[in-house]
């Protein structure tokens, strides 16, 4: 069985596309979150996710950003992001909004093997805000495994790339398909073997200047543009 990991689209339709041609062939599609926020194409994003879901399998749970739009809960996020968060609010249909409110916090997958997976966007402990980087001390790893039943936890969030083995399990970020914040622009994503038990990751080129030029177009904060290019 192949499985692509996929997490922090960030309304980023030109990323997505890019991912998608290299992923399309996976025989499942596990998704960490925050479909919108930032970019300039959330229906386009959400749309593209809906349409792929009613037709393979394809669980995903909300991130804090898709939990931002979809109920206004944008308290502790920066002016940029804030700014984002309310265009979002009015450009996108109630239909969307409405997919992002049902979309559950935690999801659970067991894999042709038997391995199981828990989805969740930041960490179990506080699964839309902790940021589980990948420079964090292994006890910190351990203690959140302490909460997890399932072999595997698959998060997102930090847009970061990150894969943790501690006792036979692992945590696996797959990193960001539309806001890279490792210093690498391009987009990232992971493919699991499961017959071999292998995870690979992946980065892929997609049209940049375009995913820019409709984010400072619509008015966003033109930052939200710039840092596209520099994976950061």
């Amino acid at each position: 069985m192949l499985m692509a990991l996929i997490s922090d689209i960030h309304s980023n339709l030109e990323a997505l596309e890019a991912v998608w041609d290299e992923i399309k062939d996976a025989d499942a599609f596990l998704c960490m979150g925050d479909l919108v926020g930032y970019g300039a194409s959330p229906n386009e994003v959400v749309e593209f996710v809906r349409k792929q879901m009613g037709r393979r399998t394809f669980p995903c749970v909300r991130g804090n950003h898709d939990n931002a739009i979809a109920f206004g809960a944008d308290w502790s996020f920066n002016p940029y992001a804030r700014q984002a968060v309310r265009w979002h609010q009015r450009v996108m249909t109630v239909e969307n909004l409405e997919f992002l409110r049902r979309l559950p916090v935690r999801q659970l997958f067991t894999d042709d093997t038997g391995r199981s997976y828990l989805l969740i966007h930041g960490s179990p402990r506080a699964p839309l805000d902790e940021y589980l980087f990948p420079w964090l001390p292994e006890s910190e790893f351990r203690a959140v495994l302490s909460y997890v039943r399932q072999d595997d936890l698959l998060l997102g969030h930090t847009h970061v790339p990150m894969l943790k083995e501690i006792g036979g399990r692992r945590i696996i970020n797959p990193g960001s398909v539309g806001q890279p914040r490792d210093g690498d622009w391009r987009a990232s994503y992971v493919l699991m073997d499961t017959e071999r038990g292998e995870v690979t990751f992946h980065r892929v080129e997609y049209d940049v200047e375009e995913s820019a030029r409709k984010i400072i177009e619509a008015g966003l904060p033109r930052f939200l543009a710039d840092r596209l290019f520099e994976g950061l």
